[in-house]
Formats: structure tokens, C-alpha cells, sequence
């Protein structure tokens, strides 16, 4: 549980940072490599910091101890007590088997999705028949579907998905659809995306790391939409057709990376796009002083144990036998 609640706080810590970064960044300036720096670090920094600077609570309960007792009249903070820690400590095969029925259903929502797209292209293929090739609009390679789309999917070969409904859109309209995921593929998004979602799969306690993947799927979008309305012009035409597309959508599946992206991104994309808020001249400077003042903490705030464990050192007197090793860390 502490490991936990320090991957948790980290992570949260380093999305508020990523966050003014991204703030302070021109309307139009790529935003993904902040989550792809932000969430390697909140996975690096809590394993080396376990096995290489870590504080044990017993340390904490006795620096903190005194001056918050004093402060709040208290004589013992629950948070800072080692025998709290302990009980705690007999939920973990509890904790264990929810994490890995949670990590197991992940994983089967994710073959069950790459299932359903598989399936999708090959039902596209059987109507078209192999010797046919692959149906090619404005340009571009896509696989046309019932309603699965407008997505980009794949791995190892990215494919445009675009649902029969995007066919009957007028030719400026269905241009701009196609143009996105087409950007989606050349950038390989689905890619980058699929690597960013395997840590939750292995932590889907992590709720830092959700937030982080959030991001990064609304900056993957911003990026995409800039792209787009560089080459193609007309942000105000382009951002009626997301409001459009948005509800014309399938019900199915919403796939990464996409026209529409994520949930809830929709309205924070048209603002990005269509409005941006300039920013003052304090908040340029107050922003990235924040960023490096959270960027500070995360790098000087040690892993919490239980106890020393590993690190734990033994005091030897003369004329006396090894004593019990102690419940703090060599600092």
C-alpha cells in the first residue's frame, strides 16, 4: 500500500507539471512529447527510488512526530505509526488478487477490441473481394466498415477504418476525415498509444497513470488537428465537422487513436483549435517555475518502506552479538 500510494503521488505530482508545460507551449507546438517524457519517469524513478533512496516510516514518525504532535495537540499521527502500516500490510493478498483480476480483465477488453477490428477487416476484405486491393479514398488506402470508425488501428501495419456513413459526406468534409487518420498513421499514433497503455495493464491501481494516458491521447488529438488544418486550411469548417462526426458516431467501440478521441476531449480540442486563451505575462514565468518546483519535489522525496529491509544495518559492539537490525534506512 505505500508503494502505491508513492507511484500514485508521484505521478500526480508529475502530471501537474506536464500540465503547466503544456500551458505555456505556442497553440500550434507538438504536446505529446511531454506525456511521452512524463510517463517513463513515473515509472523509473518509484522502482530506483525503492531499492536506492528510501526512508522508512519509523524515520519519518520520529522526525515528524514531535513537531506535529506539538502542533495539533496529538500524541500519535495514525499516518506516521510503523503498527499501522503493519495491519495494513495483512490486506495485501486481498489488494494482490483484485490487482490481478483488474489486470486480467484489461487484458481481455483489449483482445476483445483488437478481436473486433480484426473481424472488421476481414469482413471489408470479404465484400471486396482480395483480388479487388483495398478501397482507396482521396488518396488514401482505408478499410470501409458497417460503423466501426473514423479510427486509425494497427501495430505492425496501420490501417485507416472509415465507416460507410463518412462515404456519403460532401468531398471537402470527407477529405478532412480521411486527412486526420491519415495523419494518425503516418505519425504511427496507434502505436505510441498501444506502448503508453501496457504499464496500466501491470498497474491499474495507478490512477496517476490513467490521468497521464488521458492526456496523452488529448495531445495526440491537438497534435493530429494542427496538422490537418496547416495542410488543409479552414479550422472553423474543421471544427463543425468534429461537432458533426461526434453525432454521427458509432455506438461501438471507441478506438484510439480517432477522429473524435478520446471522451470529454472533444470541447478542449475545438477551444485548443478555434480559441486558445492567450496567457498573461505573469503566468509565463509563474508556470514553468511551478512545473521545476513539482519536478523538485518528485526528485528529492524518498520511496517510503515499512522498514529498512535490505538496507538495514547492523550495529556491532565489542564483546556483543549482532543486534536486531534497525527500522532505518543508511542515508
Amino acid at each position: 500500500m505505500l508503494c502505491i500510494l508513492y507511484v500514485n503521488a508521484v505521478g500526480m505530482l508529475l502530471v501537474v507539471a506536464g500540465v503547466m508545460v503544456e500551458r505555456v507551449l505556442p497553440a500550434t507546438f507538438p504536446r505529446r512529447w511531454i506525456w511521452c517524457v512524463t510517463i517513463p519517469i513515473s515509472i523509473i524513478v518509484p522502482g530506483y527510488y525503492r531499492g536506492h533512496h528510501a526512508v522508512s516510516v519509523t524515520d519519518v514518525q520520529q522526525a515528524l512526530q514531535p513537531p506535529l504532535g506539538h502542533a495539533f495537540g496529538t500524541a500519535s499521527i495514525t499516518a506516521l505509526d510503523p503498527a499501522w502500516w503493519a495491519h495494513i500490510q495483512s490486506y495485501d493478498t486481498s489488494i494482490n488478487r483484485l490487482w490481478l483480476t483488474v489486470s486480467a480483465v484489461l487484458l481481455l477488453w483489449g483482445l476483445t477490441n483488437a478481436w473486433r477490428v480484426s473481424r472488421a477487416v476481414r469482413l471489408s476484405r470479404r465484400e471486396r473481394g482480395d483480388a479487388r486491393g483495398p478501397a482507396i479514398l482521396d488518396g488514401v488506402s482505408v478499410v470501409v466498415t458497417d460503423s466501426m470508425g473514423p479510427a486509425t488501428v494497427g501495430l505492425w501495419r496501420s490501417r485507416v477504418l472509415v465507416p460507410r456513413w463518412v462515404l456519403a459526406l460532401p468531398g471537402t468534409q470527407r477529405q478532412y476525415v480521411i486527412r486526420h487518420e491519415e495523419e494518425h498513421r503516418r505519425a504511427h499514433d496507434a502505436r505510441l498509444l498501444f506502448v503508453a497503455s501496457l504499464p496500466l495493464i501491470l498497474m491499474p491501481w495507478n490512477l496517476a497513470m490513467w490521468w497521464q494516458l488521458r492526456r496523452l491521447c488529448l495531445a495526440v488529438e491537438i497534435d493530429c488537428d494542427n496538422r490537418v488544418v496547416s495542410g488543409l486550411g479552414d479550422a472553423p469548417a474543421y471544427g463543425q465537422l468534429l461537432l458533426k462526426v461526434a453525432q454521427a458516431a458509432s455506438r461501438g467501440p471507441r478506438l484510439q487513436p480517432a477522429l473524435l478521441g478520446g471522451v470529454g476531449s472533444l470541447e478542449r480540442r475545438l477551444t485548443a483549435l478555434l480559441a486558445p486563451t492567450p496567457l498573461r505575462h505573469l503566468q509565463r514565468f509563474l508556470l514553468p517555475a511551478i512545473a521545476l518546483g513539482l519536478l523538485f519535489v518528485v526528485l528529492a522525496m524518498p520511496h517510503p518502506v515499512l522498514s529498512a529491509g535490505p538496507h538495514a544495518h547492523v550495529t556491532m559492539t565489542a564483546g556483543t552479538t549482532p543486534t536486531t537490525p534497525a527500522l532505518h534506512s543508511q542515508r
